[in-house]
């Protein structure tokens, strides 16, 4: 039987999705500069959407396989959500720059979510380090889901051509779930710290 880290298919599908990230990164590098009406239903912006769109799904049959075939691995569960960080949180930084996107992603919402990650990610490898389980809960969950439909919303809106009034509404969606990210992500950075704090009462001094 072929071993090795890549011997399934849950962690061959986070490195394709690692890759896909990257590939969306550069397509977004492309027309960086480029104002609305270049950006407006162009082949790249097109592209960039629909790689979003696979790469961000795909993480639900990444762990839909990891479950069903028991192969949840050390590997899995360190490059699954790190994967994720690197998809939502390079994405947020390109669309708080981009002036066709920026105006959805203010730079300052940007920096609180990645505040938040670093925050997340540090007290999850102290608890760990102590022995101690920490893994992601509900919130952190949901949080991940807003962040995707946001980004989404806000390349979709631009790789299709809608009438106005559509626009309109789907300008509007996308600024409400921009917030309904922020409150998430600070909710659940929240709650990651509440949780550390029972599990370090609970093991005492």
């Amino acid at each position: 039987m072929k071993e090795g880290i890549f011997a399934h298919w849950p962690n061959r599908i986070t490195a394709a999705r690692f890759v896909g990230a990257l590939v969306l990164f550069v397509v977004f590098a492309l027309f960086e500069d480029a104002g609305v009406a270049a950006v407006e239903a162009s082949p790249k912006i097109v592209l960039a959407f629909w790689l979003f769109i696979v790469v961000a799904v795909s993480d639900v049959l990444d762990g839909w396989l990891a479950r069903r075939g028991n192969h949840i691995t050390a590997f899995g569960r360190i490059a699954d959500p790190f994967v994720d960080k690197v998809l939502v949180l390079g994405a947020m930084i390109f669309l708080a720059v981009m002036p066709w996107s920026r105006a959805y992603f203010p730079a300052w919402i940007v920096v609180v979510i990645l505040a938040r990650e670093f925050l997340v990610t540090g007290i999850r490898g102290y608890v760990e380090s102590l022995g101690a389980q920490f893994p992601a809960d509900n919130f952190g969950k949901v949080k991940m889901l807003t962040q995707c439909f946001a980004i989404g919303i806000v390349v979709g809106m631009h790789a299709f051509r809608w009438s106005f009034e559509q626009r309109e509404l789907f300008s509007l969606v996308a600024q409400v779930f921009v917030w309904v990210t922020l409150v998430t992500s600070v909710g659940s950075g929240a709650s990651y710290i509440l949780k550390t704090k029972r599990i370090l009462a609970e093991r005492g001094p």
